[in-house]
């Protein structure tokens, strides 16, 4: 009864610790997790991306570029456009493609070869969403990299082009008004006439496209512009193809089947190694039994000789 209590003492302490050393490796990888998606966040965001809602005079046209490996190049597109589109911003342009690496065929039958594909999937993507939402949305993209390569974030004042975009309007319509007047008092001839008012439509284009470039850089400073290179580890497809060729042209040499065959045949060995080494505690009886039988075995003849 002692001994069984000592077992199921033993057995429990085992319960316990391996219990222990579960719960141990569960929050190490959570851990783990935890600082892998803090250092994520770390690389992808930065204090550039913040919009200073205190500074009023700024301007600033926030844009980032920014390379990563993930898990699975399809799975991250589908993640960033379902982010983008959360966070009220909107994609302007995906290019998801697949380039073959290599491509080899060997046979394995007399109308059968077996077709292997390398190749890589890449996706590059323009995303553009609100200033005020920039870091957030690189924060959450961030839980998506396995591998950084390159980030680059800019972040440029266009205060002072928009003001002399402003100040430039401002300057042609005064100059519109007094080249109005000329024309209506003072061009009597035709070719003066002509003149002023070639003039007056310079002004205006020159009235128009400082106008245009305001409202676009106003648009871009509104918008953030994201651009995002993704790609994953090299993937491989396994196919099994009609081989229509002469087969004599695919019959390995002697010295591939040659090479084939010591191949086989060590990892026949192999086999027996690992089976062998499966009965090591029938092999140990074996040994303890045969010398325990030549140990008897020579006391008994003895006796029978006395």
């Amino acid at each position: 009864m002692k001994v069984m209590s000592k077992v199921w003492v033993a057995l429990g302490l085992l319960v316990f610790l391996f219990a222990c050393s579960q719960n141990s490796k569960e929050r190490l990888n959570n851990v783990e997790s935890s600082i892998a998606d803090s250092t994520a966040n770390q690389l992808i965001s930065s204090s550039a991306t913040e919009e200073n809602f205190k500074d009023s005079k700024r301007k600033f046209i926030r844009t980032a570029d920014i390379k990563f490996k993930v898990k699975s190049v399809v799975n991250a597109t589908y993640a960033i456009e379902n982010i983008t589109h959360q966070f009220g911003g909107f994609v302007t342009y995906t290019n998801l493609s697949s380039a073959i690496d290599d491509k080899t065929t060997i046979p394995v039958s007399a109308d059968s070869s077996l077709e292997t594909t390398y190749f890589s999937v890449v996706n590059t993507m323009t995303i553009r969403v609100p200033n005020t939402e920039l870091d957030t949305t690189l924060k959450s993209i961030a839980s998506l990299v396995d591998y950084l390569d390159s980030r680059l974030i800019k972040a440029d004042d266009v205060a002072l082009q928009m003001l002399s975009n402003n100040l430039t309007q401002s300057r042609v319509a005064k100059n519109e008004e007094r080249l109005v007047n000329a024309i209506d008092n003072r061009g009597r001839k035709l070719n003066e006439t002509a003149h002023a008012e070639e003039l007056f439509l310079n002004k205006q284009e020159q009235s128009d496209n400082a106008k245009i470039s305001n409202l676009s850089l106003q648009d871009q400073v509104n918008y953030s512009t994201v651009s995002l290179s993704i790609y994953q580890r090299q993937a491989l497809k396994r196919e099994l193809v009609y081989n229509d060729k002469n087969i004599d042209a695919y019959t390995p040499s002697l010295g591939s089947r040659v090479m084939e065959s010591l191949k086989t045949g060590w990892e026949i060995i192999e086999e027996l190694i690992v089976f062998i080494t499966r009965l090591w505690t029938f092999i140990i009886l074996g040994i303890v039994a045969y010398f325990t039988y030549r140990k008897l075995g020579g006391k008994l003849t003895k006796i029978q000789v006395q």
